[in-house]
């Protein structure tokens, strides 16, 4: 009989796991209705266990946040990479599809959405910041677009991730046209 070694998980693939069940949970209950406790029990380790992965709730959070914004620029860089154009506003539109692509995963779409509601909390404050800082420079420096374009782009990319949170879609109502417009 065939006796197989028991492996264990390293500490990197079990602060993967926790990732990806807390994105989970912090994205259906937000980051003040999710305990550590239920991203340790749905990970499947103990909540000590976890606070030796993550300082405390605040860093878990900060470090999806982070995820997120590694997922934005990524997605990002790809579209960019695609254009043929110099034209800033291609490279833009580019991002814009792409950026649709990204909150599209509804997981994704809530973190960001509920981070941004849990700003106050300071951990979590400076990963959003950090986030907008980074997505900001790095759209400047692929696109060559002005500030004004910049805004423009980032106002138009907060109300779309407000109207797929909402799903807007499924509503036929003047108010939804005029703000898809």
């Amino acid at each position: 009989m065939e006796m197989r070694a028991r492996q264990r998980s390293t500490a990197e693939e079990r602060r993967a796991t926790v990732m990806r069940t807390a994105i989970k949970a912090f994205a259906e209950r937000g980051y003040y209705g999710t305990s550590t406790m239920d991203v340790a029990k749905a990970a499947g380790i103990s909540q000590g266990y976890l606070y030796r992965l993550f300082k405390d709730k605040q860093n878990l959070f900060a470090a999806l946040v982070d995820h997120c914004s590694d997922l934005l620029r990524e997605a990002a860089a790809s579209a960019a990479a695609s254009v043929r154009s110099t034209d800033p506003q291609a490279v833009l539109d580019a991002m814009t599809t792409s950026y649709g692509d990204v909150i599209a995963d509804r997981d994704v779409l809530m973190i960001l959405m509920h981070a941004q509601c849990s700003a106050s909390e300071p951990v979590i404050g400076e990963a959003v910041r950090t986030c907008y800082a980074k997505q900001v420079e790095y759209i400047r420096a692929v696109s060559g677009a002005s500030d004004e374009q910049i805004r423009r782009y980032f106002a138009e990319g907060l109300l779309g991730q407000v109207m797929v949170a909402i799903d807007a879609a499924s509503a036929d109502a003047p108010w939804v046209r005029a703000l898809r417009a």
